[in-house]
């Protein structure tokens, strides 16, 4: 069986083809193996979608976890690991400071969350001292596949900052943006979600929507087009744009999403994923390396999707790191 009939089959297991996905994948499979450190991978879930990237030629796993009961999940589902590395740790807190560590000797380029509270993975991700941090804020988004919607769209941040500032809001936009441009996205088309399209002073997100365009104009954030503020309708949907004769090269064309806070895009998230049947592959973006998010929910290929991007985000970074310095 070929790599390309897998990823269709796993497609398939949600009764639907996932063309979205499956691009990204292909993309991916003509890129080196991603070394990953495997954050406590001790369930059939995320032990399975790990062999099942590197069998489709994603990822180069280390498993970082419990040697014992990783082997015994692994025999159980069928698997061959003579060519898997294993780090033995004792529990997941430890599994989470043992990923970091790799990837700070340089043995990984990635972390893919196993079996692990998403919170103890990124308390060992941000650690001011032995962690992950960058000079960016770090973010969080999710590359979603809506069936209606023809191309992906990135919605940021729905899992890791709360309530952004405005400056927050900048590393949220850049780091959204720098992904899109990993994925091949172009042009990439930015809009500052809030409830209206016009700046009113009493919802502060409107205000901010506009400040950002404004640090857009003078360089502040860099690669895209932004606008903002813009209700959701008139951000996706054309018809809905032309209707408020809404002139902007990014209303009704947009294929990144920034939500005012968490809440607003978790729900915006779950809403297309639970009445929309959309998948959400998740990925962490601003620390050293990316971060796979994924969740016990999550389908195979959607898990196959968020290794994709992260294997499409090192790539971006190891072209930048190659670029000399003038």
């Amino acid at each position: 069986m070929t790599a390309a009939v897998s990823v269709q089959d796993a497609s398939q297991q949600s009764s639907r083809r996932h063309e979205k996905y499956e691009r990204l994948v292909a993309t991916a499979q003509s890129l080196p193996r991603l070394k990953v450190a495997v954050a406590h991978p001790c369930d059939a879930a995320s032990l399975g979608a790990v062999f099942e990237a590197a069998e489709l030629g994603l990822i180069e796993p280390i498993l970082v976890g419990p040697e014992v009961r990783i082997r015994a999940i692994t025999e159980a589902l069928g698997k061959d690991m003579s060519t898997t590395r294993i780090v033995d740790v004792l529990h997941s807190h430890a599994a989470a400071e043992k990923a970091v560590e790799l990837v700070r000797a340089g043995e990984a380029e990635a972390i893919m969350k196993g079996s692990l509270h998403t919170d103890e993975l990124m308390g060992a991700v941000v650690r001011r001292e032995g962690g992950l941090r960058t000079a960016r804020r770090i973010s969080h988004c999710f590359v979603m596949d809506v069936p209606s919607h023809e191309t992906p769209l990135i919605i940021t941040d729905a899992a890791v900052n709360i309530a952004p500032t405005l400056e927050d809001k900048i590393y949220i936009v850049q780091n959204a943006i720098d992904l899109a441009r990993a994925m091949r996205v172009d042009p990439i088309r930015v809009a500052i979600l809030s409830a209206m399209e016009t700046v009113n002073p009493k919802i502060p997100s409107t205000i901010e929507a506009a400040a950002l365009c404004k640090m857009a104009d003078r360089g502040q954030i860099t690669g895209a087009v932004i606008d903002g503020p813009l209700a959701l309708d008139n951000a996706i949907d054309l018809g809905a744009a032309t209707i408020k004769k809404i002139q902007s090269p990014v209303a009704g064309r947009a294929n990144v999403l920034v939500v005012p806070d968490l809440e607003a895009g978790n729900m915006l998230a779950k809403s297309l994923t639970f009445l929309a049947d959309a998948d959400a592959a998740g990925i962490v973006l601003g620390a050293r390396v990316p971060i796979i998010l994924t969740s016990r929910a999550d389908s195979t290929i959607t898990r196959l999707a968020s290794c994709a991007v992260a294997s499409l985000v090192a790539d971006e970074q190891r072209k930048q790191l190659a670029v000399p310095e003038v």
